[in-house]
């Protein structure tokens, strides 16, 4: 039986008997928690156990939490970390290791709530150009550095038992909007975002998930990407990437048009699951209903994302943060 092609997540603290009976019917493949499901240690766990309970198997449970800006999970229950740029400019030649050990703390931080996915690595250049909401979210502005630290971020969390999430599939850095709430274009030709943007994403290629990018290539098609089956293409061909694929969240306002009518464009497109995050109930229930079972192929990618979902490997916590504060200067936390 096939998964429901669709990432979907809660209103509040608990699922309520409605949100209870609608993810029994529809089975989604998986879960997104934001701050608004997040009270104390004891009630995520709780929350976690409703959505596996509801759809009877130990789905994935994933969440925003890159540390810096976009951290769902904050004090006491988190570290409150510097923004991923700020931890790579600290980090100096050390970067690599730095970045392993902060996102296998943060692996760990994870599992302990009963989360076992994370969307990171976030692997677009920065640029001049680069929005504020992104720029100090990145790693680095070549693609050799990105894709390194990039690796580096993948391995601390597979290696904690959690499950990475490449985005912005295939490039969001030289993007100067917001696409929570416009639609950006970017008009470099294909040729300089094959060896910049692109080259990034290709050298992680491997990766068992990943999520797209709410953007116009003009150079390459005048549809944005998640919805484009031109750009679907290329990160299948062109970039190799053949993990899961989910959207970025379908309520964005990048994209117009009814969300029914989104989700049926991107799976056409060939996108293999629905990311909804901060709809309704009713918009929750109808891209659910439209999304349907995931393809034969869909599922075949997300069988082998889960089997790459191991138990962490032992960590020594202190002796970790004792080595990222050697490799930092004791410059490691916000604040």
């Amino acid at each position: 039986m096939s998964f429901g092609a669709t990432i979907l997540d809660a209103e509040g603290l608990r699922l309520t008997a409605d949100e209870k009976a609608l993810f029994r019917d529809a089975d989604p493949f998986g879960f997104i928690l934001f701050a608004r499901n997040i009270d104390t240690a004891d009630q995520v766990r709780a929350l976690c156990s409703d959505f596996r309970e509801a759809v009877g198997r130990d789905c994935p449970i994933t969440i925003d939490q890159e540390g810096g800006r976009v951290q769902r999970l904050r004090a006491p229950l988190a570290r409150e970390w510097l923004p991923p740029l700020d931890h790579v400019t600290v980090a100096g030649e050390n970067a690599a290791r730095a970045m392993y050990l902060r996102y296998r703390l943060i692996a760990h931080e994870l599992r302990e709530l009963g989360i076992d996915s994370n969307c990171a690595p976030m692997v677009d250049l920065a640029a001049p150009e680069t929005h504020p909401f992104l720029k100090n979210r990145c790693y680095g502005a070549d693609a050799e550095t990105v894709a390194d630290l990039g690796r580096a971020v993948a391995n601390g969390m597979l290696d904690g038992g959690v499950l990475p999430v490449l985005k912005h599939v295939p490039g969001h850095g030289r993007a100067t909007q917001d696409s929570h709430y416009d639609l950006p274009h970017v008009t470099a030709p294909m040729e300089d975002l094959d060896d910049t943007d692109f080259e990034a994403f290709r050298a992680l290629n491997d990766l068992p998930m990943g999520m797209t990018a709410h953007l116009v290539y003009d150079a390459i098609d005048p549809a944005p990407a998640t919805i484009s089956p031109v750009m679907m293409s290329l990160i299948r061909e062109q970039i190799g990437f053949d993990g899961l694929i989910m959207t970025d969240d379908l309520s964005m306002k990048a994209l117009a048009g009814s969300l029914s009518d989104l989700t049926t464009r991107a799976l056409s497109a060939g996108c293999d699951v629905i990311l909804l995050c901060n709809a309704d109930f009713a918009d929750r229930a109808r891209v659910a209903e439209t999304a349907g079972k995931m393809s034969d192929a869909a599922q075949t990618r997300a069988e082998r994302a889960l089997a790459a979902r191991h138990a962490p490997a032992e960590l020594d916590i202190d002796a970790a943060e004792a080595d990222l504060f050697r490799l930092m200067g004791g410059t490691v936390y916000a604040g």
